[in-house]
């Protein structure tokens, strides 16, 4: 048998559609103009512009001057972090919550805003990687500005229950985010009934082109801009307008939801099918809920091995997968949320991260053989027959 080509680190990223590569080619060269200029090639991009955003507003239930182009998932989250605690600053408000199994991009920030003399709360998720609107609720203070927590956990899919968190954080006047990055087209999402203030998604996970994403900001919020220069996004957040890469973040938004409800019905099955499968091999342990999970994600440890060689394993096999999120892949410290979530630490370094699209019958049954067929080599290898 040739060795197949599977894909499973969709949470890493995916491969830009055809659609959205369709929809971006014309912007690279036949309508390359500046959005800013005032001339046939420059309004033409200002309207494409204008497209795009009335697009995603809408395929989000937001209103189009609510949404704000970025340059990604990370950049939407620093804004909103620190723009939302220069606004609680304002009023003497220095008091930031969120939890310890955010993704770094919210944690680093938070990090970075302690050290500028604000007081961050970090809440402890549960055992399934979430926290509850109780404990919210008790976490908020009078000075409190800013609440952050994330809708669904890049390691382990978790959704957390930010509805009720929304509604908490406005029933006492403080502003909520959360980073839908990795919810954002693989969960409805409706800004008009979500309650929150701000949301962070990014185009790469989508299947856009990587150096995109967006920030919703609720209307009424005045949030200080991150970067400054020229004025662009109508004052709040300056720099040239990368329009094919905000073209194929519409495209790719609007392709991702059609026939969600199929698809993650599709992706159900096969998650259970993997998680049975995974879960046959001696010493492995699911981690994060069953239930309360993204569709398409799998996150399972084995004790006594170490993920990294799992990995080299399987990616032998044609079968791309990883132990956790790509934005922490450079160091070798054990993933905070498994940490956070309390993996024993037998099992902690060998975690594997499946996030995947639909697969066939038969890649799911090879992925599962040839991961049962890998942790027995490595384990035979560790520790003799």
């Amino acid at each position: 048998m040739d060795k197949p080509f599977i894909y499973a680190d969709c949470a890493a990223t995916v491969p830009v559609t055809e659609r959205a590569l369709a929809a971006a080619e014309p912007y690279f060269r036949e309508r390359f103009g500046n959005a800013s200029s005032i001339h046939t090639q420059g309004m033409g991009a200002a309207r494409a512009l204008l497209d795009a955003r009335k697009r995603v507003a809408a395929l989000l239930g937001a209103e189009v001057s609510e949404i704000y182009f970025t340059s990604g998932g990370t950049e939407a989250d620093n804004w909103a972090l620190r723009g939302g605690a220069a606004l609680g600053a304002v009023d003497g408000r220095r008091h930031i919550v969120t939890t310890n199994a955010e993704h770094p991009a919210v944690l680093r920030c938070c990090e970075a805003l302690a050290r500028e003399g604000y007081e961050v709360t970090y809440l402890p998720v549960n055992s399934e990687g979430f926290v509850t609107p109780e404990q919210v609720a008790d976490a908020l203070r009078s000075d409190t500005a800013l609440v952050s927590v994330m809708y669904a956990n890049n390691e382990i899919g978790t959704l957390s229950p930010v509805h009720e968190i929304a509604q908490v954080c406005r029933s006492r006047g403080v502003l909520f985010h959360t980073d839908a990055v990795q919810a954002a087209g693989h969960e409805p999402i409706d800004l008009g009934s979500l309650g929150a203030d701000m949301l962070s998604l990014s185009g790469h996970k989508l299947g856009a082109m990587k150096g995109v994403g967006a920030l919703y900001i609720r209307k009424g919020i005045e949030l200080p801009p991150l970067i400054c220069g020229g004025g662009q996004e109508r004052g709040r957040r300056s720099g040239t307008e990368n329009i094919p890469a905000v073209i194929s973040l519409a495209e790719a938004l609007a392709e991702s939801l059609e026939g969600l409800e199929d698809k993650n019905a599709r992706l159900l099955e096969q998650r259970e099918r993997l998680t049975d499968g995974l879960l046959s091999i001696p010493g492995s342990r699911l981690n994060g809920s069953l239930e309360r999970r993204l569709a398409g994600n799998v996150n399972v440890s084995f004790e006594g091995i170490e993920s990294e060689s799992l990995l080299i394993m399987l990616d032998m096999r044609g079968i791309c997968a990883s132990g956790g999120s790509a934005c922490s892949s450079y160091t070798n410290a054990p993933s905070h949320v498994l940490t956070a979530i309390g993996t024993p630490e037998s099992f902690i370094k060998g975690s594997l991260r499946l996030s995947f699209g639909i697969l066939s019958d038969v890649e799911v049954e090879y992925i599962i053989a040839e991961v049962a067929a890998a942790v027995e080599k490595l384990r035979r290898e560790r520790f003799g027959a």
